[in-house]
């Protein structure tokens, strides 16, 4: 055999050898991910996906798609995620609205819990609450007083069933011992432009897509539900201050697979994933929008999930909430 043919043998065997170390390393992402996003764009989950999004293409040098399809409280946006090849390639980005899908829904397309594999909680935000600009109660209390007088006279306005907004709202009502009228919206932007123009009253949703309409006045923001006050929101009391002890929740944000995605992708990803939060925490990206990072182990996530899921339940089961 010439020395040329053994010096090609020679280079194909390291190629083979390299192609095979690859591939059992993880030649993974090789190609774009997706992140669906089960809502429209502008939202506190689209614009927070947008971020990771951003900061995860730079980390892993491939596109990081967010591909929104919002419809029917989100479950549209997540169902493509159940369908999709399990490769670690197409990922669902959503809310807390994603576990409870089958608290507040009657007969809901998929198990939110079973049919899905965690991969990261990535963050959380606490809420604001809003009212009708031209309403002369100017404080929580005075609110709280008006509703309790004339209970029929008072909407809260909800975004989504089972979203954060819909969990804090009944906590509120709870804690104040509110009946609140409460109407369903599609999605916080046309809720807020009901309470801007007094056809619900009262909103309880994300910092960041409030904030604007509370800053141009569109909307006055009362409180929010944070345990000490918002660097976005610093001139805005915490319900806390306003004489609500214990009103504190948070809308929390995070990163699902197909559920039989392999184990060693999912691992792959919650690091990446993690180590992205990591790197959005010591920028300030995450802060701007209001939301406080999140890196945790799957276990804590998994563990997370299932009290979340318990609490929230206990509060729709107190007030009476029946799906539909």
């Amino acid at each position: 055999m010439s020395q040329r043919w053994i010096q090609t043998i020679a280079c194909m065997g390291l190629a083979i050898t390299f192609n095979l170390s690859w591939a059992q390393s993880g030649k993974f992402p090789d190609q774009p991910i997706k992140l669906i996003v089960p809502f429209a764009p502008g939202g506190g989950v689209d614009q927070s996906a947008r971020v990771l999004a951003r900061q995860m293409q730079t980390r892993l040098g491939v596109a990081v798609i967010v591909e929104n399809r919002p419809g029917a409280s989100g479950t549209v946006g997540s169902k493509v995620v159940q369908s999709a090849t399990p490769d670690g390639y197409t990922l669902l980005y959503s809310a807390a609205t994603h576990i409870l899908t089958h608290l507040v829904m009657s007969k809901p397309p998929y198990d939110p819990v079973n049919d899905f594999a965690p991969v990261a909680r990535v963050g959380e935000a606490p809420l604001m609450m809003v009212v009708t600009p031209t309403l002369k109660e100017q404080t929580l209390k005075e609110v709280i007083d008006a509703v309790r007088q004339q209970p029929d006279k008072w909407t809260a306005a909800l975004p989504a069933m089972g979203a954060p907004s819909h969990l804090a709202t009944l906590m509120l009502a709870q804690k104040t011992q509110m009946k609140l009228v409460m109407a369903p919206y599609k999605g916080t932007a046309p809720a807020l432009v009901d309470i801007a123009g007094g056809h619900s009253q009262i909103l309880l949703d994300s910092i960041i897509s409030l904030l604007p309409m509370a800053k141009s006045g569109k909307v006055r923001p009362l409180v929010t539900t944070s345990a000490k006050r918002s660097a976005l929101a610093p001139d805005v009391p915490t319900a806390i201050e306003s004489g609500l002890p214990g009103m504190v929740y948070a809308s929390w944000y995070g990163v699902w697979a197909p559920k039989d995605t392999p184990k060693d992708r999912i691992q792959w990803l919650h690091q990446a994933i993690n180590d992205t939060v990591s790197d959005l925490i010591k920028n300030g990206a995450f802060t701007t929008i209001g939301v406080d990072g999140v890196t945790e182990s799957l276990d804590q996530f998994s563990k997370f999930i299932a009290s979340d899921v318990a609490q929230s339940a206990e509060l729709l089961k107190t007030a009476g909430f029946k799906p539909e």
